[in-house]
């Protein structure tokens, strides 16, 4: 009781001391520095929503289409080793996987170098991740649907990502031979006898390095056309931070089995991805240090302009602890005035991400268009609309309860601290002195 009754006390005192200086420079010192926390706390959020969004295309399309979240290998016991993943409770899918490199050429003659992988035929329905990232833009993934050639031969499909379609002029139904890297023959032998498949589909994923060098054809023919290639096993867990765990109980269980984590796999990738992340939130964090820096100075002053009633409360018995208190509790309010309307309306802007890049899209046009028309008439038939706003706002902004509420803290903790440090030499002067000088 004793405790709540000090707070409601300290609390009390530091609205009336709020309540006494709602006018001149440490008033408006007071707003300034709230406002400055509610535009960290805002931009802090947006930029690292947009940044987990940006980085997650990303980091999801590498994981789900590309590398996967592990992979084993396992020569004498492959079969075994695909049974055991796929009945472990942390396993959400796992199935085999053959690749390679390989040079694809058009009946034009354009070459470009591919990374062909082979994949069991129901991929789609078995791996819900490979589904939703792998975007088909053109024709069907359909591995099974063969094609009987002029001279009677079988032409299996092949589905390629957009960029290299583009790069190459294929479209959906185009022939296109490949080249076998990986194989037994002599090079000679395996140049002068390339494979023939016909375009099925054209897809997309949010990984521009996939869809400029992937293609996936039906694992049987992978298999024969790349005869050296060794099946492989992906594996896609129900949570990434277990692949430590399922690498314990394979081990165990197959011993020569080869084990590769996604952290192994992307470790370059991933790293810089963080590094980014780290370097953008550290300059966007100085806008708290600015903001810290001005509550210490606003503290400072209030600590000097109310020096009377301070030495009053110490003279009636109030404990020097409580009274620097008073002066904390108005840091606290003031980190609070400032967090959560700027988490209120981060959140508010990366709810509404899309929708607020076609306003500043607009209203950037708009301006440019006014300016255009009284300083340069001829120029505003050729004017247009950024495009690159509306690629912005088709980045999704993920907001991350841990970051949003770290952020949110960090941003009343630096009022605080700096409330704190200001109010640290409170009765420096004898009370007697002040009360004179009054």
């Amino acid at each position: 009781m004793k405790i709540k009754s000090d707070l409601l006390w300290i609390y009390y005192v530091a609205k009336r001391f709020s309540l006494a200086g709602k006018k001149g420079a440490a008033a408006f010192a007071s707003r300034l520095s709230a406002l400055g926390i509610c535009l960290g706390v805002m931009t802090l959020t947006i930029v690292i929503s947009v940044m987990n969004g940006f980085q997650s295309e990303f980091i999801d399309a590498i994981m789900e289409v590309s590398s996967f979240h592990a992979r084993v290998q396992d020569e004498s016991r492959g079969a075994e080793a695909l049974r055991f993943l796929q009945q472990n409770p942390k396993v959400l899918a796992a199935y085999e996987f053959v690749e390679s490199e390989s040079l694809v050429q058009t009946r034009d003659g354009k070459q470009a170098a591919v990374l062909i992988r082979g994949v069991e035929p129901g991929v789609m329905k078995s791996d819900a991740g490979f589904e939703r990232e792998l975007r088909i833009l053109r024709g069907v993934f359909d591995l099974q649907k063969k094609k009987i050639g002029k001279d009677g031969e079988t032409i299996e499909p092949i589905v390629i990502g957009n960029s290299l379609a583009r790069s190459l002029g294929i479209r959906v139904g185009d022939l296109v031979s490949l080249y076998s890297i990986a194989s037994s023959r002599p090079l000679a032998e395996a140049f002068s006898s390339p494979k023939t498949f016909y375009a099925q589909a054209l897809f997309s994923t949010g990984y521009a390095d996939i869809n400029s060098s992937y293609v996936f054809v039906e694992k049987s023919a992978a298999q024969e056309f790349f005869d050296q290639s060794p099946v492989q096993i992906g594996i896609k867990l129900k949570k990434p931070s277990a692949d430590a765990a399922l690498k314990r109980e394979l081990q165990k269980e197959f011993p020569e089995a080869s084990f590769v984590s996604w952290r192994e796999f992307n470790r370059t990738f991933f790293g810089a991805l963080r590094v980014e992340k780290n370097m953008l939130m550290l300059l966007v964090v100085l806008i708290f240090i600015v903001a810290a820096i001005n509550i210490f100075n606003s503290m400072r002053r209030i600590v000097y302009e109310r020096r009377f009633e301070i030495s009053i409360l110490s003279a009636l018995g109030g404990r020097t602890k409580s009274i620097k208190n008073i002066f904390i509790m108005r840091g606290f309010l003031t980190g609070i005035k400032g967090s959560l309307p700027g988490l209120v309306l981060g959140m508010f802007f990366c709810v509404n991400i899309k929708s607020v890049f076609a306003v500043l899209s607009q209203a950037l046009y708009w301006a440019q268009l006014a300016f255009a028309l009284f300083f340069a008439p001829g120029s505003v038939s050729a004017m247009a609309q950024n495009p690159m706003f509306a690629v912005y706002g088709n980045i999704p902004a993920r907001m991350r309860p841990m970051e949003i509420a770290f952020i949110t803290l960090f941003g009343i903790l630096s009022a605080v601290i700096s409330s704190w440090a200001a109010s640290r030499e409170i009765l420096g002067a004898a009370i007697s002195e002040v009360l004179h000088d009054e």
